[in-house]
């Protein structure tokens, strides 16, 4: 297995709740190292690069107005499989079905407040760090 990153950001309900340190917690605790963080007050136009393959859903407006609303936590994290492990740790879209022990079973209980995203993909993750990161701002292990 390769060492690889993936992107990972606590949307604004979960930043409005202060669930933030909550996030950043289980995932060092599993053991994946945190290469970058910021707190980031999102523009319409960041938002639209964001959720770009979302652009033709009916759902979009609601998507970028939820992600403009207030500050979102922008991170990075480092380590073996994290992308796949990152996916089973946040659980399910739907909260209702994300299993106890993940972060939306644990922390949410509607789809549009289910306070995570993360990347779906090695490819997604290395897209959504560079649209959210300058190489500067993150850290080498």
């Amino acid at each position: 297995m390769a060492v690889e990153r993936t992107f990972v950001m606590v949307k604004p309900g979960g930043v409005e709740r202060g669930l933030a340190g909550e996030v950043i917690r289980r995932f060092e605790q599993r053991g994946y190292g945190l290469r970058g963080a910021k707190l980031v007050k999102v523009s319409t136009k960041l938002a639209k690069e964001h959720y770009a393959e979302h652009k033709e859903r009916p759902f979009f407006g609601e998507l970028i107005e939820g992600l403009t609303r207030s500050p979102v936590m922008a991170l990075v994290f480092e380590g073996e499989s994290v992308v796949k492990v990152a996916r089973t740790m946040i659980g399910a879209t739907n909260p209702v079905d994300s299993a106890p022990g993940t972060i939306r079973g644990d922390l949410a209980t509607e789809m549009g407040e289910n306070i995570v995203h993360g990347s779906d993909s090695p490819a997604s993750a290395k897209r959504e760090i560079a649209l959210w990161f300058d190489k500067s701002e993150l850290v080498k292990k």
